[in-house]
């Protein structure tokens, strides 16, 4: 099982010396208080933008990085990662890509709109990025100061640009989880899980949905353990009124390896129900899954690894918000051992990715899963950094939770709403 070749671009270390002129800066506003902003895009990946903190003069004291030139640098937390999956590394194969830095100095806050009034641009920065040249190797393309102009009166750019290698396993769904199927690994050119010549797909799991609504009925010991109390089941008032509102308990994914022994399972463990005086599923009172890792052959012994709570945001676009965390006593020491907790929101009408990034000191990227928008057909790909697998059960924890994002899109949606009858059946 061999992982897909990502990598990860990243530019960090970003500061701005400002010329010693008044009117480079915004109007009324004295430069060393000036905010400043960058856009930073890689060819046709979307911008992405991140504050500029000012360099200070050389007699400047405090918790500053001092660069070749005497200028204090502020330590910098700003920092931009760029991933890119098999199919971009194919598409600027041949030639260097370019980075372009563009430097804007205005009003804090959002940085929509580049253009917007008492925003003024101030130069741009590009930098070649030869990833052929850096293939499997980590690798500093630029580091240091660049000048925005000529003569003094430039602006200056401190910024480190670099590239790791960041292999990554990708499964897809062959298709929606709730009609249990096979889950194949992807490998090859289109690693991303889309379309692309030279892919390879291998069956490694298979999914079973069950949505046995009498599960539930009285509490499991897991279900006693993590603080669900059995009358909480009965409690809501569509018990007997309305039988959509029964219908989102009991749900359960089971993933089992090629030989058929379960190896991972998603069990919904608090029931998706309207909050009083609505229909919708609230932040105060969400849906929880379980994910659970397989002891031994059977499905008599399970291991809880992972909890997953979500819930229907409300606001002008609506978006199904999720909080993920590690069980404590989980004793897992091979899978997503640094990722403790993320949250994040999927848009309801065009989906999105749910994903664990922990960053430098955390130890990185962990795992993305997709999830399609309402009326769409969702086949989860799912992302796992080959750092946090040991063995195939590592990865069908992942593979679990991904089915629990995904079957969340439909817990979640309005009561007034028909689920539906794959999510209704019982097995």
């Amino acid at each position: 099982m061999d992982p897909c070749p990502f990598v990860r671009l990243v530019v960090e270390s970003l500061a701005l010396k400002l010329p010693p002129v008044a009117k480079i800066a915004v109007p009324g506003v004295h430069p060393s208080s000036t905010t400043c902003f960058c856009s930073i895009r890689l060819q046709d990946f979307p911008a992405q933008t991140a504050p500029l903190p000012l360099a200070l003069g050389p007699t400047s004291s405090g918790t500053n990085m001092m660069d070749v030139a005497g200028i204090a640098t502020p330590a910098s937390s700003s920092r931009v990662v760029i991933s890119l999956d098999p199919a971009a590394l194919q598409r600027m194969s041949g030639r260097p890509a370019i980075l372009t830095v563009v430097v804007y100095a205005g009003r804090s806050g959002k940085y929509s709109c580049a253009l917007a009034s008492g925003r003024r641009l101030l130069g741009q920065v590009r930098v070649a990025v030869d990833l052929e040249a850096t293939a499997g190797r980590a690798a500093v393309v630029q580091s240091g100061w660049v000048s925005m102009g000529s003569g003094q009166r430039a602006a200056r750019l401190h910024l480190v640009v670099r590239t790791e290698p960041d292999p990554r396993f990708v499964f897809q769904f062959g298709g929606e989880p709730e009609c249990s199927p096979v889950v194949y690994q992807i490998q090859g050119a289109g690693g991303s899980g889309g379309g692309g010549s030279g892919i390879i797909r291998q069956p490694v799991f298979s999914c079973r949905f069950s949505a046995d609504r009498r599960r539930t009925d009285r509490a499991s010991p897991l279900q006693t353990k993590f603080g669900v109390q059995r009358c909480f089941f009965g409690s809501f008032a569509g018990e007997g009124e309305n039988e959509r509102r029964e219908q989102r308990k009991g749900w359960t994914v089971t993933i089992h390896d090629l030989s058929g022994s379960p190896v991972a399972a998603a069990s919904v463990i608090t029931p998706f129900v309207p909050s009083p005086g609505s229909d919708r599923v609230s932040r105060s009172n969400p849906g929880a899954w379980l994910i659970l890792r397989a002891v031994g052959p059977s499905t008599a012994n399970w291991k809880p690894w992972g909890r997953l709570e979500a819930w229907l945001e409300r606001g002008s676009h609506d978006a199904v918000g999720y909080r993920f965390e590690l069980v404590p006593d989980a004793g897992t020491s091979n899978a997503c051992t640094p990722a403790t907790e993320s949250s994040s929101s999927i848009s309801v009408r065009r989906g999105g990715e749910f994903r664990i990034d922990t960053g430098v000191d955390g130890g990185g990227f962990v795992t993305a899963a997709t999830a399609e928008g309402q009326g769409k057909v969702s086949r989860p790909t799912v992302q796992v950094a080959a750092q946090h697998v040991a063995c195939m059960a590592d990865v069908a924890l992942f593979v679990a939770l991904a089915a629990a994002v995904d079957l969340s899109m439909d817990a979640c949606q309005p009561f007034s709403q028909k689920l539906r009858r794959e999510l209704c059946q019982r097995r």
